[in-house]
């Protein structure tokens, strides 16, 4: 049989699926939960006290799917997946996440430390393989708040940023700018060897050579 924690615990999950936290009141918690209301008071302290404790199982849920996403052998492909998955516990648990990432009072669920040092692991993996421009802990923090600020945009103002191409195009800047895009990368480079082969060719200093001549018609025309 469960305890009145598990099943006050289980009816504010129940309620948070359509509504959001500040407007659950505790009457409707215990009428869910059949207990009287000193029990949520026995149990948590208070109401904040039991929103941090069902924030932080939100947690638990959404760090368990976080694990159970595929590893490759791209690990920036892996960040793009694992950007793409939290995106889609957002917008299927919304009152849940606001709580999750937006939690209200002094109690903030600790959890997200976790969702941190998961993250940190992925970036190192970019790091490890070359692929990454600054340090992980900066790259980490950046990547996960954009994360959010793209979830929390689309579920408070779906109308304007909902729609999935806003969650990839921030997604790709961030990343590529955390990691480096290898296209933009090889244009880079490729732009390099035009400026330097047209300045030799008009200053008379540098002969356009088979080399340069291969850099400029390695440079993609869009």
């Amino acid at each position: 049989m469960s305890t009145a924690r598990e099943r006050i615990l289980e009816a504010t999950g129940e309620l948070l699926a359509t509504k959001d936290a500040l407007a659950i009141s505790t009457r409707a918690i215990c009428d869910r939960a059949k207990v009287g209301m000193p029990e949520i008071y026995r149990q948590f302290g208070d109401k904040q006290g039991l929103l941090t404790a069902v924030a932080d199982l939100g947690f638990a849920r959404f760090l368990a799917e976080k694990r159970r996403n595929p590893l490759t052998d791209d690990p920036v492909a892996d960040l793009r997946t694992a950007w793409d998955s939290h995106v889609t516990f957002a917008l299927r648990n919304p009152h849940l996440y606001r709580l999750m990432f937006a939690p209200t009072g002094d109690a903030k669920p600790q959890a997200v430390k976790e969702a941190q040092a998961i993250l940190l692991k992925a970036v190192e993996r970019c790091r490890d393989a070359g692929r990454l421009r600054m340090p992980p802990e900066l790259a980490g923090r950046s990547i996960l708040s954009a994360n959010v600020g793209v979830c929390m945009m689309a579920l408070s103002f779906p109308e304007l940023f909902g729609e999935s191409d806003v969650s990839r195009s921030v997604r790709d800047a961030v990343i590529d700018r955390a990691t480096g895009d290898e296209r933009e990368d090889t244009r880079v480079a490729a732009a390099t060897a035009l400026t330097r082969a047209l300045l030799g060719t008009l200053t008379g200093t540098a002969p356009v050579n088979d080399a340069v001549l291969d850099d400029l018609t390695a440079f993609p025309v869009e």
